[in-house]
């Protein structure tokens, strides 16, 4: 255990295929399939969450969003477009360069910045959401990592993560079917040690001070070519905490 979240074996991997972030049909494919579930269920939350009007066409205005471990910034530019003041944050210096170009083309001001979850929280820095999406099991020292994306959810505010759990169905699906069949993702892209279940998740969460008040299974659906919100959560996952007001 370390006093730092940063595995440099797997920040290596992910810069080297940083020019690779925007490209649908590459390396980050899959990522692209899931971001609409993600983007979805963000917005929905967080509008019911703050009261905003469903029918708005950015019903998170006046928001601040960070979103931890943003890579190349998939989920920061649709935050952008919602209305809200998105801060972008990913250990990689090449991520966020790559980041800042997209967003600068595509008329988007987004602040990104190469530094880490605890560096934030050590700052005292407080979002009114804060995004931890498929990156929990890319880091080291996870009790560290978790509490620091507690600590940056500011009082009232929202805490997302999504990962993968750590089931033989995760295994078959997410390491042996990704990674070796279909060949989604390169080869070592996750590690099955490092798969938490929703029940550890959220006793890190609960720990620190928030509660959880929802979850939510992610399924891939092969026919349709695209993943969609199911009540399984035996394979990717998504857990909502709370901070009280």
């Amino acid at each position: 255990m370390t006093d730092s979240t940063i595995n440099d074996e797997e920040v290596a991997r992910f810069s080297a295929m940083a020019e690779e972030w925007w490209n649908p049909k590459g390396k980050f494919r899959p990522l692209h399939k899931f971001n609409p579930v993600r983007i979805a269920y963000v917005r929905d939350k967080a509008v019911g969450h703050f009261g905003r009007d469903d029918g708005a066409l950015r019903p998170l205005t006046g928001l601040r969003i960070l979103d931890i471990g943003c890579g190349g910034g998939l989920l920061c530019e649709p935050m952008a477009r919602l209305g809200a003041t998105v801060v972008g944050a990913d250990a990689s210096e090449r991520n966020v360069r790559i980041a800042a170009l997209h967003a600068e083309q595509s008329g988007l001001a987004i602040d990104y910045r190469a530094t880490t979850a605890e560096a934030l929280a050590a700052a005292g820095e407080t979002y009114d959401i804060v995004l931890n999406m498929e990156v929990v099991e890319h880091v080291d020292n996870v009790p560290l990592y978790m509490k620091s994306c507690a600590d940056l959810v500011a009082p009232g505010g929202l805490l997302f993560t999504a990962t993968i759990n750590r089931t033989l169905r995760a295994l078959a699906f997410a390491i042996y079917g990704a990674e070796y069949v279909l060949r989604w993702l390169p080869k070592g892209t996750h590690s099955y040690a490092k798969f938490l279940t929703p029940d550890e998740i959220a006793a890190l969460v609960e720990r620190n001070g928030l509660k959880v008040v929802d979850r939510i299974g992610v399924a891939y659906h092969p026919l349709a070519d695209e993943w969609r919100p199911s009540p399984d959560l035996g394979i990717n996952y998504m857990v909502l905490a709370a901070r009280p007001a």
